[in-house]
């Protein structure tokens, strides 16, 4: 009923910058928290950054002051900026969001990930 769709993924040198953006689709009242997370291999997926629908943000520490997410209400749709890109940012990104549907149940849906890899 509801679609994630990720875009922006890809391969950049350490350094440098990345957009990603995650628009949602189908049956949708509103559309509550959305959030981007990670997950790198062998490590467990976490979150790394998540934004309301009234526009407060948090980050994971190890992206702050580099990462900025964002959203546009009126496209349902939550950006990523990633800059100073590190080695260690390497991971797939998923992003999650909380969606009031037709029904008026809040369901919680992912996308199908999108792969971020940063050269040293």
């Amino acid at each position: 009923q509801v679609q994630l769709v990720e875009s922006g993924g890809g391969l950049v040198q350490a350094g440098g910058s990345l957009r990603l953006s995650c628009a949602a689709s189908g049956s949708i009242f509103s559309v509550n928290a959305m959030g981007w997370f990670r997950q790198a291999p062998g490590k467990q997926r976490e979150l790394v950054a998540r934004i309301t629908s009234g526009g407060s943000t948090n980050y994971a520490d190890s992206v702050k002051g580099r990462f900025t997410i964002s959203r546009d209400n009126a496209k349902n749709t939550v950006y990523l900026q990633m800059n100073s890109l590190k080695p260690e940012d390497t991971a797939v990104y998923y992003c999650n969001s909380k969606v009031v549907i037709a029904t008026m149940m809040e369901y919680v849906y992912w996308g199908q990930g999108t792969q971020v890899t940063v050269s040293s």
